[in-house]
This record gives structure tokens, sequence and C-alpha cells, in this order.
């Protein structure tokens, strides 16, 4: 195998598993607070699923760039394309905008996530308002990471 597509799959491997790193941690740390609060609280199930699941787009933006680089190599169409040691390197940089966004975003919205949900338990009314409100906010720099990927790979990348 050439190291041009060792570094494309590398960049695939790279987006999933940072972005998904950060999503598995974001949903811990909101899972932990939202059982705790269940306990007490079943009625509020509906909003608190809500809140644990938001940062689990990280890990889809980041599984998604992947795929779009394995259709970039032609993966699934049989013969793969060459994809010479500068190609690859670029494919490696491009999956690195939603791998690290992910990352960071991911873990940041599990936190504003668990914050929500212990607002919600004192103040139902201000669960969707504050906790679904602010982790959107957060949830717009990891749709940015997603963004400059996906522009890199099928714009910057001949």
């Amino acid at each position: 195998m050439e190291y041009g597509l060792a570094l494309a799959f590398a960049g695939a491997a790279f987006a999933t598993f940072l972005a998904g790193i950060g999503s598995s941690i974001g949903l811990g740390i909101a899972g932990r607070s939202a059982t705790g609060i269940l306990s007490e609280k079943p009625e509020q199930y509906g909003l608190m699923t809500l809140l644990v699941v938001l940062p689990s787009t990280q890990g889809i933006y980041g599984l998604v760039i992947s795929l779009f680089i394995m259709l970039k190599i032609n993966l699934f169409g049989g013969e793969m394309n060459e994809v010479s040691l500068l190609q690859g390197l670029q494919i490696f940089g491009a999956s690195l905008p939603v791998g690290v966004a992910g990352l960071f975003s991911g873990i940041h919205q599990g936190k504003i996530c668990a914050s929500g949900i212990q607002m919600a338990a004192r103040r139902p009314e201000m669960g969707v308002k504050a906790g679904v409100v602010y982790a959107a906010l957060i949830e717009f720099y990891a749709i940015l990471g997603f963004l400059v990927s996906f522009l890199l790979i099928f714009i910057g990348i001949k």
C-alpha cells in the first residue's frame, strides 16, 4: 500500500476516532447527570433524553466525513483511486477540523447538557431554554469543523 492511501485511511479513522471520543465523553457526562435526576423525577425522561443525546452529533459528523473520504478514494467502487503522498496528506489534514472540533465540542457540550439537566430538575420550564439552547451554541463549532472538512475534501483536493 502506498503512503498516500495509508494517510487517507488514517484521516478517515482520525475523523471518526476523535469526534467519537468527544461524543462518548460528552454522553457520559450528561448521562450520569440525567441518571441521578431520573431516579427522583422519572417524569422528566423526555427532556433528559434530549439533553443526553445532543453530544452524540459530533460522532455522527466524524463518521460522515470518514465516509466522504472513503468515497473520495473509491473504497466502495472496486478498484481504489491512486492517492499520491501529497493528496494523502491533504486528505489527512482535511479530516482534522471535524475530528478536533468534535473532540472538544462533544466534551463541552456534555458539560453544558449536564448543567441543563440540573437546571431542568429544579426549574423544568428552563430546561429547553437554557439547556438545549446553550448546547446548540456549542454545536455550531462542531458544524463549522464539519463544514471545513467537507469543503476541503470535495473542493480542495484534486
